[in-house]
Parts: structure tokens; sequence; C-alpha cells
């Protein structure tokens, strides 16, 4: 229990659930929703409680409820009221909400059970596209501004991986299409981010291609080997993190160099670090999208 985050700033909480912080003082003052301790020079900290307190009553609003109403409701009936909500509401919401406070405690029994219930009624790949992708989303702001340190991404982070993992591993015996065309997916090297590129694999298996998943951190003379095995390959990679965006156009230039030359070979890149790369001049057998679903639609 010691490595749980039990104390929160404003600005934590802020970020955490998007309420800004002036909205959340009004509602101090007026509505006495919360009862943070202070600090010896008034800076306000808020505990777990008024943490989970606060996502359940941002659900309730955002779900149509006023303040002044939520204000109305006993302690214990707020939760209930979320239930109620969640139950008939659009679930995705209230899923993200439940899965930040499994990150927040470690809690891995919140994870799995959130999942579950997500599954009686969505596919995998949409739980991924309308949960797992936006929340994602929010955990890399949340590590950069220092709300939650990397343990709390690894969590989430490696839970999803098992879910991506374990919806391959049912894809794996399924014979593929023609072995003509292979995708190899691939991260650069000291790149570690893979979720996006896991995913993706899961998503191509499940149209029936030939993949070859290599993961994370691949040197990019090593790809040259499997250019002797396979007639049409159509390398993947995701940029996260790596590399840098000042050395793309070098990466990119020497792969096109090293792996592109043959015929009927080409380069799919996806990621963060490509939001304002300038495509002007890129050759026709290098793609650039967007979003995982705009490559998994392009097949």
């Amino acid at each position: 229990m010691n490595n749980i985050k039990v104390n929160f700033s404003i600005k934590d909480l802020e970020n955490l659930t998007g309420i800004k912080a002036h909205t959340i003082r009004i509602w101090e003052k007026r509505y006495n929703l919360l009862s943070p301790d202070r600090s010896d020079t008034n800076i306000r900290n808020y505990s777990l409680t008024s943490f989970q307190k606060l996502l359940n009553i941002s659900y309730l609003n955002n779900n149509g409820l006023k303040i002044s109403k939520i204000a109305d409701l006993d302690e214990d009936q707020i939760p209930i009221k979320v239930r109620e909500i969640a139950s008939r509401a659009k679930v995705e919401d209230h899923a993200i909400n439940a899965l930040k406070m499994a990150m927040i405690n470690f809690d891995q029994v919140l994870f799995y059970s959130t999942y579950n219930n997500l599954l009686e009624n969505k596919s995998f790949s949409e739980i991924f596209y309308s949960v797992f992708l936006p929340l994602l989303n929010e955990i890399g702001l949340l590590w950069q501004t220092n709300t939650i340190t990397p343990a709390h991404e690894h969590f989430l982070s490696v839970h999803m991986k098992q879910k991506i993992l374990l919806n391959t591993e049912r894809l794996q015996l399924l014979e593929p299409k023609p072995v003509s065309k292979t995708f190899v997916l691939f991260l650069p090297e000291n790149e570690i981010h893979d979720i996006g590129l896991l995913f993706i694999n899961y998503q191509l298996r499940s149209k029936g291609y030939h993949t070859i998943f290599l993961g994370e951190s691949v040197p990019m003379e090593s790809l040259t080997d499997l250019l002797d095995f396979f007639e049409e390959i159509t390398f993947v990679s995701y940029f996260t993190v790596y590399p840098e965006s000042k050395d793309i156009p070098e990466y990119i230039n020497k792969f096109e160099e090293l792996l592109l030359e043959k015929d009927n070979t080409k380069l799919f890149l996806l990621g963060k670090r490509l939001s304002d790369f300038n495509q002007d001049g890129l050759s026709e057998k290098i793609s650039i999208f967007n979003s995982i679903e705009n490559l998994v639609k392009d097949l």
C-alpha cells in the first residue's frame, strides 16, 4: 500500500479529471462537494477518496446532472447514481474513469472486472479504439505533467499488452492469406512503446494477413535479412519517442536506400513523432498514417 498515490494537488486533480482547478474551487466553496486538507501555507491537499468522488461527480455532470443536484445527493448515493447512469449511458467514459482508478491504486482486479464488463457488449477491437486508445493518450499527458509516475503507466500498458497478446494468440492457428504478401512489424532502435504496433499486428492477423512481429528497438540493418525470404514485404513501424523529429528525414532516406530498392517493398509509418513531419517529396513506397484506424481501413 505504500506505493499507492494517496495525496493529490489540485493540479493533479485537474489533470486526472479534466476539470479546471478554478471549477473545483467553486464546487468546494459553493456546494461543499470536496473538503481538502490544507497545509500551513493554505495549499490544498486531496485524498484518494476525494479523487474518486471527483471522478464520479465529473461523470454525472457530463451525463446531464447539474452540480446543484449532485450536491443534494448523500455521499453514498453518488456512486450508486454513477452505476445507474453507466448501465444505460455511454459506458466508455465510466470505463476510462474506472481504469484510471485501477492505475492509481495498482488494482488488477478493478482493471480486469472493468475489461470483462466491457466485453459483454463490445468486441476487443471496439474496446481498444474507444477505451484503451483514449486512455493511453491521457496517460501520456499525465506522465509528462508528473501527475503519475512511469510505474503507473507501465501498470496499464502491461495489462493492455496482455489483452492484445491473448487475442492475437487466438488467431495464430488460422491459415493466413498466401504468404506472397508479408507485413513485418518493428520499432526503430531505442523505441520501446509497442502497444500500437501489437494492436496493428492483431488487426492484420484478424484480416488473415501473414505477419512477422519483431518488436522493439530493431536495428535497421538487421531487417535486410528478411528481403531474402519474402517476395512482397510491407514494413510497419511506430514512432512514439524515437527517432527524434530532427532525425526522421535521415532515417527515412536511409531506410529507403537500404530496404525499399527491391520491387514490392513498402513502408507504413505511424506515431506522434510524425505529426509535424513534412511529407513533400516522400516516396510513393512510403505511407504515413495519422491513426491505426486509418491504416487498417487502407488494407
